[in-house]
């Protein structure tokens, strides 16, 4: 994909898939919020706030990811990486290629399954 139709699947994706407020009921929606969530964490709050729910967006983003198949070993190997760096909470990730690597995995992703995947809500995530 060119960069303007990963820009293009990132927002059909986020008008589509992605809550006001709340869980997303998509797994395509949930990926891109959790995403969304753990930069805006770090970025904008230094993660002041991090509590259990950044640590389960963080999870299943990576859980959700390198159990697909779809997801090749290299971006896996990527993936651990770049979320091990975000769970350490101490030291707050600012920049934008981590969470931008992340997004195009989650894109492709979600390339690779076009139809909507129901996921259930999360009692314990409350961001």
């Amino acid at each position: 994909m060119t960069d303007e139709e990963y820009r293009e699947l990132g927002r059909a994706i986020w008008r589509t898939h992605v809550p006001e407020r709340g869980q997303a009921d998509t797994v395509q929606g949930e990926l891109l919020r959790a995403n969304e969530k753990l930069r805006d964490e770090g970025q904008r709050n230094g993660n002041i706030n991090w509590d259990n729910g950044h640590e389960i967006l963080a999870r299943y983003v990576l859980d959700t990811l390198t159990a697909s198949p779809v997801v090749p070993d290299d971006a896996k190997a990527q993936l651990r990486l770049d979320i091990a760096r975000i769970l350490d909470f101490e030291r707050p990730y600012t920049g934008d290629d981590l969470f931008d690597r992340i997004e195009r995995v989650i894109l492709d992703w979600c390339a690779a399954h076009p139809e909507s995947v129901p996921r259930r809500h999360d009692p314990n995530l409350h961001r």
